[in-house]
């Protein structure tokens, strides 16, 4: 494989071969591959989805609703096994036609509701219940400018800079060097924005802060790629004052856990469907 003498085909032919360590699932073509029902468990709120920063957006914010009271914010979290295609069967499918995670079935409604692509779950569930989106226009605006913000930029960090520093099975330094300069473009931008600000979006903690944690936050604090040093992650004060306070909330603590896979087995819960989970069903405790 090479990145220097490639040249494209006049039509574009799919090589299974190909893809680095996503080429099992990484597929031109959408819909289920096989039939298979998704599991349902005893919450209206049932979510389907894996521990990575999109992922962790919901769970965040559904701990998040939790620890501020909101009972009816109890939930079911599934493991969709990625890697393994969990999310081409026909029950995923039919939630997410996207085949990507997270996806939201709320069975409180009639019909149930499906919600999916992170961004448009947070929004549901703070319309839903009230919590983390500002009521007045300008505080609502200026949320949804940075939830907005997050999920145009993000694919920049994880898909662009993510993937080819750390995934891609070849080093690509042009690739590598265009990615980097925009990541570290956007941790500037937040930077500056968090300068004069407690939060993202102003003095409130809301799905803002919630959506761009699990990246940018992740990113800074070495949690992901292991690119803080590369990125030189103390050139944003900033943003490491923003992502440790926000790391510090109990419900983070307890958000990033959910669906979790890699990591400390002590930070592993795969599967959530009681608050008593945490402290009984951990991979450390299941495996002691």
């Amino acid at each position: 494989m090479s990145d220097t003498n490639y040249q494209p085909p006049k039509v574009w032919t799919w090589d299974k071969s190909g893809g680095g360590a996503f080429a099992n699932i990484n597929r031109p073509i959408s819909g289920a591959t096989h039939e298979k029902a998704l599991p349902v468990g005893k919450h209206p709120l049932q979510l389907y989805s894996l521990g990575t920063p999109n992922g962790q957006k919901v769970t965040i914010m559904l701990e998040e609703l939790l620890e501020s009271g909101v009972k009816e914010a109890e939930y079911d979290a599934w493991l969709i096994r990625i890697g393994e295609g969990d999310q081409f069967s026909s029950g995923f499918v039919d939630v997410n036609p996207n085949s990507k995670i997270p996806a939201l079935r709320d069975n409180s409604t009639t019909p149930p509701t499906r919600v999916f692509e992170s961004g448009a779950i947070l929004v549901y569930l703070a319309e839903k219940f009230g919590h983390f989106l500002p009521k007045d226009l300008a505080g609502r605006t200026e949320t949804l400018n940075w939830l907005f913000w997050l999920q145009g930029s993000a694919p920049f960090l994880g898909g662009g800079f993510g993937h080819f520093y750390h995934y891609a099975p070849v080093k690509i330094e042009y690739a590598i060097n265009r990615f980097t300069m925009e990541a570290k473009r956007q941790l500037d931008v937040l930077d500056k924005q968090l300068a004069g600000h407690k939060f993202v979006a102003g003095d409130e903690y809301t799905i803002a802060d919630m959506a761009i944690w699990p990246w940018y936050g992740n990113v800074v604090l070495g949690n992901v790629y292991d690119a803080d040093t590369f990125l030189e992650a103390s050139g944003y004060p900033h943003v490491l004052r923003w992502a440790k306070e926000v790391a510090a909330r109990p419900a983070v603590k307890r958000g990033r856990m959910v669906n979790r896979t890699f990591g400390e087995p002590s930070e592993q819960l795969h599967e959530r469907h009681d608050a008593a989970d945490f402290e009984t069903q951990t991979e450390d405790k299941r495996n002691a």
